[in-house]
């Protein structure tokens, strides 16, 4: 079973946080980065997202820039070794009031097929170093992971409140950050993350960078060093604890006859109309699919008697299945707007809503050790990044 445990946490000292912390950094734009760095001096950007500066580069200017802020007392540590709980509050697609609770700690690095720790998809690769890059450069981890705990109990754990330090509201978000630093609950909290398996959710290529940067640590003589573990935020794998929507299909290299001609073996098509936000919901009555042409209508796709037998019920597992032996590329893309968009304006030859993956589908995959297809869940509200930074040196 995973360790799990608190440290001194890295934060603002200055509990007014609206313009200081940030979205994850894999979902903003040059645009969106300009916008913050210029909300604040101190916005977490000029660190987690460094652009080229003079007579650094921009990681060395981020190690820099994040040593600076805690020397003039911009950044705080903690006394001692605390946990923080994060809650999210907020109404989802379908109305209803949400209130997801997870807790921000370090969470053990386990070695690739270790136990412990499981990653829940399978992971497009990435060639780019910017994250070991940053890590190497602020001895930091910026931004958690997301894990989900298999351990029955951590919600209710995570009921009574902790010290408010601050709240903040986001596009309809409410981000409250509660400080735990009481020995007894500490180590109740520890115990009970330790107790059962921690699956990923978001942030798998973090995960692996941390694995990266412990064994150049270790690789150093360093034994037992905060590398050890990396900063995660986790919850308990339960269906009021979660929020996943599904991440959607574009299809290029491929014609839509010739696509269409794959699919045509099972599933059958029918009229769809205009693809809205709507479509989803029918999707999930209809139990299929639904094709995106490049004239933007849409096709319900209803799979045949039979045509997956012995294939896991997941929507990307039977494209991955219906596809596999015909040459296409494929891309990934949330949003049924911007789906619409990539269809009809060439950016893909087609496109495939999918319906998102059950929390019981989630847990199955997990206990079976099994993964689904690259890109299979979307979970929300994204967590934000400036809210603890965690020391790995």
């Amino acid at each position: 079973m995973p360790r799990f445990t608190p440290f001194p946490a890295l934060r603002y000292a200055d509990r007014e946080i609206d313009d200081l912390i940030a979205p994850p950094y894999d979902v903003l734009s040059p645009a969106d980065v300009d916008d913050l760095n210029s909300r604040h001096e101190f916005n977490i950007t000029h660190v987690d997202v460094p652009r080229e500066s003079d007579g650094a580069g921009r990681y060395d200017q981020a190690g820099l820039v994040l040593r600076q802020w805690i020397d003039a007392g911009i950044l705080e540590f903690d006394n001692s070794p605390t946990f923080t709980i994060y809650r999210m509050r907020f109404t989802d697609a379908t109305g209803a009031a949400r209130d997801i609770a997870g807790v921000l700690g370090g969470l053990e690095v386990v070695d690739e097929g270790a136990g412990g720790v499981l990653p829940h998809e399978r992971v497009t690769p990435k060639a780019s170093t910017d994250r070991l890059d940053l890590t190497r450069a602020t001895g930091a981890n910026m931004s958690p992971v997301w894990g989900l705990s298999l351990a029955d109990g951590l919600t209710e754990l995570l009921g009574e409140p902790g010290e408010l330090l601050s709240s903040v509201t986001v596009e309809g978000v409410e981000h409250i950050i509660e400080r735990v630093a009481d020995a007894e609950r500490v180590a109740a909290i520890a115990a009970k993350v330790g107790s059962d398996d921690v699956l990923i959710a978001d942030g798998h290529h973090r995960y692996g960078i941390s694995r990266t940067f412990r064994d150049e640590i270790r690789g150093q003589g360093v034994a037992g060093s905060p590398a050890e573990e990396t900063l995660a935020f986790v919850s308990e794998l339960v269906a009021d604890q979660l929020s996943v929507e599904a991440i959607h299909r574009l299809y290029s290299d491929i014609s839509y006859d010739g696509l269409v001609t794959a699919l045509d073996t099972a599933f059958d098509r029918s009229d769809a109309g205009t693809s809205s936000a709507a479509t989803l919901a029918e999707m999930n009555e209809r139990g299929a699919l639904c094709l995106i042409g490049p004239d933007g209508n849409g096709q319900w796709l209803t799979p045949k008697d039979g045509a997956f037998d012995g294939v896991r019920s997941l929507d990307g597992a039977w494209l991955e299945h219906v596809l596999a032996d015909t040459p296409h590329s494929v891309t990934y893309q949330h949003g049924v707007d911007h789906v619409v968009e990539a269809a009809t304006g060439g950016r893909a030859t087609a496109a495939v809503l999918i319906r998102p993956v059950s929390v019981a589908e989630i847990e199955r995959t997990a206990r079976e050790g099994l993964l689904m297809p690259p890109k299979s869940t979307f979970f929300t509200p994204k967590l934000r990044t400036g809210l603890v930074v965690r020391s790995v040196t």
